[in-house]
């Protein structure tokens, strides 16, 4: 696993966007983001596209868990609650792992624990190892 964490801290846009890899096991990822300005939309709300890097970053850990490259091909997000401060947590699950496709979701929930978004995706994973 710690190639892994390595291997995701190399996400520079995620790093800039102040995410924060919480924990890590195989299938499954879980990272935090504190709510900034710069995470805010014109209506003073956080931007979709914040959420959306978050859930992503943890997909993206979560496919990558088991030591080979794994990329994405679909992600979708259905955006539940609009948040504006605090913390925005991100959980990832594997729903189902094949030979070269992987299925996943994200939960992404404020500090209260209300959900704020679903996150799914899918992934093709490669041969080469992380």
């Amino acid at each position: 696993m710690e190639a892994l964490a390595k291997f995701s801290e190399n996400d520079r846009f995620a790093m800039h966007s102040g995410i924060e890899l919480i924990e890590v096991s195989k299938g499954s990822a879980r990272a935090k983001m504190v709510v900034a300005e710069k995470h805010l939309n014109a209506l003073g709300i956080v931007h979709g596209g914040a959420i959306f890097t978050l859930a992503d970053y943890v997909f993206a850990v979560a496919s990558n868990s088991h030591g080979t490259v794994a990329v994405s091909i679909n992600a979708h997000i259905s955006n539940l609650k609009a948040v504006n401060s605090g913390v925005l947590y991100a959980e990832a699950r594997e729903l189902s792992l094949g030979k070269k496709l992987g299925h996943y979701e994200v939960l992404v929930t404020d500090d209260m624990g209300d959900l704020v978004a679903i996150f799914q995706g899918m992934v093709y994973r490669k041969r080469e190892k992380i």
